[in-house]
C-alpha cells in the first residue's frame, strides 16, 4: 500500500550558514558597525540583540533575507516579544519550529477525513503518515494539505509504493 510522510523540519546547518553570513554583514554594514547588534543560536532558539527598535527591525530583515537565500522557509520562525536588555538595548527570542504540533495534525486529519479521498492518516510523534490504495489518492491528499491555511512549512517525504 503506497504511503508518504508529512513532516516539518528545518535544516539547522542551513540556518547556521545563514547566521554566519548575517554576522559578517552586521560587522561590515556602516549603519550596524560598532553597535551591539548580533544574533546567537542555542539548539532551536535564536537570540537577536539590538540597540533600538529600528536596528531590531533591520536585524529581522537581514535574518529573513539570509534564510531565504539558503532556502529556509521563514514560516518556521516564531518571533517572541522583544524585551529590554542591558544598557537600553533590546533582546528578542526567535524559536525555530520543528515538527507538526498536535493541533495542526488534528486539523489535517479532520480535513482529510471530511473529504472523499480514500486515505488513512496516522499521527507518529511529530509527523503524519498518510497511506492509501492508489497513488492518485495520495497526490490528491498532498494537494488538499497544501491548500489548507497552515502557518508551518510542510515537506512530503519518504514516499513508498
Amino acid at each position: 500500500m503506497p504511503s508518504f510522510d508529512v513532516v516539518s523540519k528545518t535544516d539547522m546547518t542551513e540556518v547556521d550558514n545563514a547566521l554566519n553570513g548575517m554576522q559578517r554583514e552586521t560587522l561590515q554594514r556602516f549603519d550596524l558597525k560598532g553597535t551591539k547588534c548580533g544574533i546567537d543560536r542555542t539548539e532551536s532558539t535564536l537570540t537577536i540583540t539590538a540597540d533600538d527598535e529600528l536596528k531590531l527591525k533591520q536585524m529581522h530583515e537581514l535574518l529573513q533575507t539570509y534564510l531565504a537565500r539558503r532556502n529556509v522557509d521563514a514560516k518556521a520562525l516564531d518571533f517572541k516579544p522583544a524585551e529590554a536588555a542591558t544598557q537600553g538595548s533590546l533582546r528578542q527570542a526567535v524559536e525555530i519550529k520543528q515538527g507538526i504540533e498536535r493541533e495542526i495534525a488534528s486539523k489535517i486529519t479532520k480535513g482529510l477525513k471530511g473529504t472523499k479521498i480514500k486515505v488513512q492518516v496516522a499521527v507518529q510523534g511529530d509527523e503524519l503518515r498518510i497511506s492509501g490504495k492508489k497513488r492518485d489518492d495520495l497526490q490528491e491528499a498532498i494537494i488538499f494539505i497544501k491548500e489548507l491555511p497552515i502557518e508551518l512549512p510542510l515537506q512530503y517525504v519518504n514516499f513508498r509504493d
